[in-house]
């Protein structure tokens, strides 16, 4: 009976191991967070790396916030978005993909369009502040992918966003 319960456990998380996909951007995109586990933070390629892709999400800002049915970028993701342009200049060994979201209200195309012209909004920027255009991509996800899941405008406002996930190596191999 022992033997059994060991092997359910041990398909049981072989099930949820196989739940990440730190591929979904093709080689070298691990996505959000993605290669950040126990001791990430510390020394090299951790936050505390000005190099890191963490340091990249935790310091320098990794998203922007968006107001409801809006792709034009407010003074603070302005502000935001220049610190990854200088970040992404310093580190030529990444390229980017920027994710474009919407929040739950309205349909799933109209979310979709709207998360193109945010996610554009932010490519666009970086280009004019001059990140070279074949180092970047854009997704939209519009409402599929909240980071809050609750009908209220807090929630709201946190899942209307653009966010850089950086990806090493190029985007068009």
């Amino acid at each position: 009976m022992k033997h059994i319960h060991k092997a359910i456990i041990v398909v049981a998380a072989l099930g949820l191991a196989a739940c990440s996909g730190p591929d979904r951007f093709g080689p070298g995109g691990a996505g959000a967070g993605g290669g950040m586990g126990a001791g990430a933070g510390m020394g090299a390629g951790g936050a505390a790396d000005p190099a890191s892709p963490a340091y990249f999400q935790q310091n320098v800002g990794d998203r922007v916030l968006f107001a409801v049915d809006q792709s034009s970028l407010s003074p603070e993701a302005q502000a935001t978005l220049d610190g990854q342009v200088a970040w992404l200049q310093r580190n030529s060994d990444y390229d980017a993909v920027i994710e474009g979201h919407a929040d739950e209200q309205g349909t799933r195309e109209y979310n979709l369009a709207l998360g193109a012209r945010r996610a554009n909004a932010v490519m666009e920027y970086l280009i004019s502040r001059g990140i070279a255009e074949n180092r970047l991509r854009f997704v939209s996800y519009g409402k599929e992918r909240p980071v809050e899941i609750c009908s209220v405008e807090s929630c709201y406002a946190k899942n209307r966003r653009a966010v850089t996930v950086l990806a090493a190596g190029s985007l068009t191999s």
